[in-house]
């Protein structure tokens, strides 16, 4: 009996902590991204987000692929005048390497949140993206939607197996 309150209890002063944490915290309130893409096309995530508090600080983002794993975390400076509001784009270049067509039928999840100066994260989006042959020209959101403000790169190395299963990095950088 003991055991069962003291998990109830637990779980009541998790739940209490959890609601805590999210006081204040920054909110996603929209955001935009095709699901197909060319390899070698940067890949733009329109997004919309508040602050009540007005601090927010970063965008923070990984990349989850099949067969190589969680990234490393991104950062992205928000500027000072849309730390209250913010409407643009982040984006995610995929075509540093020379072999980018390699990531062609290949799939990822592209996860984002929005995190302000007091440590404070919204909730996270995901976002699915296969690389295809498609050729024609990126979607864009509904006009009117989102401001044409570039927040900046996401700095994330994109990975795919080469004929002799080595890891090869695809991404903004050499």
């Amino acid at each position: 009996m003991n055991t069962k309150k003291t998990f109830i209890f637990i779980a009541m002063a998790t739940l209490i902590w959890v609601g805590a944490a999210h006081a204040g915290a920054p909110v996603i309130t929209s955001h935009f991204a095709v699901s197909d893409l060319r390899a070698g096309d940067a890949w733009k995530v329109y997004l919309k987000a508040t602050d009540p508090d007005g601090d927010m600080k970063y965008i923070v983002a990984t990349v989850k692929q099949a067969g190589v794993g969680v990234s490393p975390v991104s950062l992205t400076r928000i500027r000072e005048e849309n730390r209250k509001e913010l409407s643009g784009y982040v984006y995610l270049n995929t075509m540093a390497g020379s072999n980018y067509q390699s990531l062609t039928f290949f799939s990822l999840t592209l996860t984002i949140w929005v995190q302000d100066r007091a440590g404070n994260f919204s909730e996270p989006v995901e976002l699915p993206l296969t690389f295809g042959n498609r050729i024609e020209a990126q979607a864009t959101p509904p006009s009117g939607t989102y401001q044409e403000q570039d927040l900046g790169p996401v700095m994330i190395f994109l990975r795919t197996m080469s004929a002799q299963n080595e890891a090869v990095g695809l991404g903004i950088l050499p």
